[in-house]
């Protein structure tokens, strides 16, 4: 993502925020703003080395911590196959989306079908089953992959 883009995301998480009620602290910023930069998702400790400047040790309690508030405001999404964080397109209103996973590049897109999500939402009511969270993941091929072949 551009810098502009993600100070754009990070702006926008922000005026979220305060509308919530919630801080956006330094440390909460600086975790999206990372993800948010990033091409591909990344897990909890390739946030904590991206934080490291060198001049102090940073526990994973810390990025833990802002991930869990991230997580709470819709600001992120966990992407269970690959224990690892992406920034959300949409973290204006609660959804559920689905995502699609390059095996080989590693992008990820994020969907918010809403078929799909009533489609998740009926199985599951019909067979009594109680969802706690609706992470739906595509393994597969991105079309810039495929043309290349790989």
């Amino acid at each position: 993502m551009e810098a502009t883009s993600v100070n754009q995301v990070l702006d926008r998480a922000e005026v979220l925020c305060q509308g919530r009620g919630v801080r956006l602290t330094a440390q909460r910023r600086r975790v999206l703003s990372i993800l948010c930069a990033s091409p591909r998702p990344l897990g909890a400790y390739e946030i904590l080395d991206a934080m490291r400047d060198g001049s102090r040790a940073l526990a994973p309690p810390t990025v833990y911590r802002a991930l869990d508030f991230l997580l709470e405001q819709g600001l992120v999404h966990k992407l269970e196959s690959l224990h690892a964080f992406v920034g959300c397109n949409h973290p204006e209103h609660p959804h559920s989306s689905q995502f699609l996973i390059c095996n080989a590049c590693g992008e990820v897109t994020e969907i918010e079908d809403e078929a799909i999500a009533r489609s998740l939402r009926t199985a599951a009511r019909e067979t009594g089953f109680r969802a706690q969270r609706r992470v739906v993941e595509v393994i597969g091929t991105c079309a810039g992959c495929a043309e290349k072949g790989r």
